[in-house]
C-alpha cells in the first residue's frame, strides 16, 4: 500500500490518540490526576519542578509529588503533540476538499474537537478532577479517534475493498452495528464503576484497594455481566466472518474483535479477584479503544463501495 503525506499522516494520529489513550490511563491509574494543581502551567512553570527547592513560594509543599508531576506534565507534552498532528492531518486534507469533501470535513471536526478536549483537560485540572469531566473527558478522545480513523479510511478506502455475498454483508454489517452499539453502552457503565470508586476512596473512612469494587456493588455487577452479550455477539462474527466468508481480511479482523473482547474479559476478572492492579486499569482502558477501533474499522470496510469511489 503506497501512501500519500495525509494518508500517512491520519493513520499516525490515529495511533498517537490511542497512546494518548495509554497515557491518560497511567495518570489516572497512578493517581497524577492533580500532579500539576494549575492549567496551562504546572506550579506556575512551563516546566515542572524536578524537587521541593525549585518549588514556587506560593505553591505548598504538600502538593509536590515529583513521580506525579512529570507524569501529568508529561500526559500534557503528549497531549500537545497529538493536537499538532491532528493540525497537520487538517491542513493536509484541503486536498481532498472537492474531491473527498468526507475527509476534508471529518477531519476538520476532529481539529475543533482537540481544541474543545483541550479546554476541557483544563477544566478537569480547575474542578479537582470532577468524576464527571473526568468521563466526558475520556469519551471525547473516544469520538476524536473514530472520527480521524474515519478520515484515514476514505483517504485509502480503495485499500479495504473485500468481496462478500451481499446478504452475508449485511448480516456482518448489522451485527457489527449491534456490537459496537453495546461496547459503547459497556464503556459508559465502565465510566459509572470508575466515578463510584473514586466516591469509594475518597471517602471518609476508605477500604483497602482490594475492596474497592465490591463496595461499588450494583453497576460493577451489571458491567461484568453485560459484558457475556458483547462474547455471544463477538463469538458469532469471528465464526460467521471466519468460516462462513471468504474474505481474509474480514476473518482476521473478527479474529482480533473477538481476542480484544475475552482479553477484556480476562482483565475485568484480574481487576475484581486481583485487588484492581494499575496496570490492569490501563491496559483495561487502551484494551477498550482498540476494541472500539476495530469494530468501527469493521463496520467501514462492509459499507465500502469501492466502485463508487
Amino acid at each position: 500500500m503506497t501512501l500519500n503525506t495525509y494518508q500517512k499522516t491520519a493513520i499516525t494520529t490515529v495511533g498517537a490518540t490511542i497512546f494518548l489513550i495509554f497515557v491518560g490511563g497511567l495518570v489516572r491509574a497512578s493517581g497524577a490526576g492533580l500532579g500539576c494543581p494549575d492549567w496551562p502551567k504546572c506550579f506556575g512553570m512551563w516546566i515542572p519542578p524536578t524537587s521541593l527547592d525549585e518549588l514556587p513560594p506560593e505553591f505548598n509543599a504538600s502538593q509536590f509529588n515529583v513521580l506525579k508531576t512529570w507524569t501529568e506534565y508529561l500526559n500534557r507534552l503528549v497531549g500537545v503533540i497529538i493536537g499538532l498532528l491532528i493540525t497537520a492531518t487538517f491542513l493536509l486534507s484541503f486536498r481532498y476538499r472537492k474531491s473527498q469533501p468526507e475527509v476534508f470535513y471529518s477531519s476538520g471536526a476532529a481539529f475543533v474537537l482537540v481544541l474543545v478536549q483541550g479546554w476541557l483537560g483544563g477544566q478537569v485540572v480547575i474542578t479537582g478532577l470532577s468524576e464527571w469531566l473526568i468521563t466526558l473527558h475520556m469519551v471525547l478522545a473516544m469520538v476524536i479517534m473514530t472520527i480521524l480513523l474515519f478520515a484515514a479510511f476514505r483517504a485509502t478506502r480503495k485499500e479495504w475493498s473485500v468481496e462478500i455475498q451481499p446478504k452475508h454483508r449485511r448480516w456482518l454489517f448489522w451485527s457489527g452495528v449491534a456490537l459496537l452499539a453495546f461496547t459503547m453502552v459497556q464503556l459508559v457503565m465502565g465510566t459509572q464503576v470508575r466515578e463510584a470508586i473514586d466516591v469509594v476512596k475518597n471517602s471518609a473512612a476508605p477500604p483497602p484497594r482490594q475492596l474497592w469494587l465490591q463496595e461499588v456493588g450494583f453497576w460493577d455487577e451489571i458491567h461484568r455481566s453485560f459484558s457475556w452479550t458483547l462474547f455471544l455477539l463477538g463469538g458469532g462474527i469471528f465464526y460467521f466472518a471466519k468460516w462462513k466468508s471468504d474474505s481474509i481480511l474480514l476473518g482476521r479482523l473478527a479474529s482480533v474483535i473477538f481476542g480484544l473482547i475475552l482479553f477484556q474479559i480476562l482483565i475485568g476478572v484480574g481487576l475484581y479477584y486481583l485487588g484492581m492492579p494499575p496496570v490492569y486499569q490501563v491496559m483495561h482502558l487502551v484494551g477498550v479503544a482498540i476494541l472500539i477501533c476495530a469494530e468501527f474499522l469493521l463496520l467501514l470496510i462492509l459499507k465500502n463501495d469501492v466502485s463508487a469511489a
